[in-house]
């Protein structure tokens, strides 16, 4: 695998600009509106937002299917307008939808990805890919009928065939299930083990906290937030109290400091408070102060939906 400084980023992006044209010479969407960023060398980074928000725009540019508008990227250390071809060779692509002939097998599928980049045939590394994702035993069956879960894992091989250095993953669990999500993160970390930088794009918030050393939050084509994922879930203000109490409840009380106050059932209260506005403890208080005594508490942390909600609703 190509090698960089430590402290080179794996892709640096800035101002990055992208105006679609527009009807009878109106200016049309402005999808990337200055975006500015780096993806640091061995880290799995999560790049979310709302859909539309152009996070697909960016990785298009990124893989040279869509052209920028303004700004500049580098990805590994080439930029790519002066140095396309270099670029393209540093980045595997792992697109939403499975891409790929169904009537070649998995090794076959490799096999001309390879050539296209230009590996010969003894440097290609197609038997050993199909046996890292799993698929050796389907090395000869038509990708036709492979299950989903073996799609997606041939998609990842597929973006790996010359070796890059980086990995872009864009939604790559959507519409699959539970075990399946599993396994894909499973070979996601394990390549990520071996030196893979890798970025991913999800609406599984709880995969991307789970997963990410650091995110950023796309919003109407700007960049909002870009923080270790442990820092960016600390910038949630609101936290969230479960109470029982001795006696059903008469109406939720709203105090100052609560976000919101819902009774779940005759007497369990939850209370979303501000915690810049109150504490847990003083949210208990309040809530005695109405005459309520209290019988068990259950508290939860903010996570980063909670956040991520905060940080993209609409003003």
């Amino acid at each position: 695998m190509t090698t960089s400084p430590a402290a080179e980023p794996a892709i640096a992006i800035r101002d990055l600009t992208k105006r679609y044209a527009g009807e009878k010479g109106k200016p049309g969407k402005l999808a990337l509106d200055g975006v500015s960023f780096d993806v640091p060398q061995g880290q799995i980074f999560g790049l979310l937002g709302p859909n539309g928000a152009g996070k697909s725009t960016l990785i298009n540019i990124l893989a040279g299917l869509v052209t920028k508008t303004g700004g500049s990227a580098e990805i590994w250390g080439f930029d790519i307008d002066r140095n396309p071809r270099n670029a393209k060779r540093m980045i595997g692509i792992v697109p939403q939808e499975i891409v790929f002939d169904p009537f070649f097998t998995p090794f076959e599928v490799l096999e001309n990805q390879g050539g296209f980049y230009g590996i010969g045939k003894r440097d290609r590394r197609s038997e050993e890919l199909l046996a890292a994702v799993h698929l050796a035993d389907k090395r000869d069956a038509y990708a036709r009928t492979l299950s989903g879960g073996m799609k997606r894992r041939l998609l990842i091989a597929k973006a790996m065939v010359h070796s890059p250095p980086i990995l872009v993953l864009d939604e790559p669990t959507a519409g699959v299930d539970v075990e399946l999500r599993r396994q894909l993160w499973e070979l996601v970390t394990d390549l990520n083990r071996q030196g893979v930088t890798v970025v991913l794009t999800t609406h599984y918030l709880e995969e991307a906290e789970q997963l990410c050393d650091r995110i950023a939050i796309i919003n109407r084509g700007k960049l909002i937030a870009n923080k270790p994922t442990r820092e960016l879930v600390g910038m949630a203000r609101e936290k969230i109290v479960r109470v029982t109490l001795d006696k059903d409840l008469a109406g939720p009380p709203m105090e100052e400091g609560f976000v919101k106050a819902e009774a779940l059932d005759p007497r369990t209260l939850e209370i979303t408070y501000d915690r810049d506005k109150a504490s847990a403890g003083q949210v208990l208080a309040r809530i005695q102060s109405h005459g309520y005594a209290i019988e068990d508490v259950t508290t939860r942390e903010p996570d980063l939906e909670d956040v991520f909600v905060q940080l993209t609703a609409a003003p």
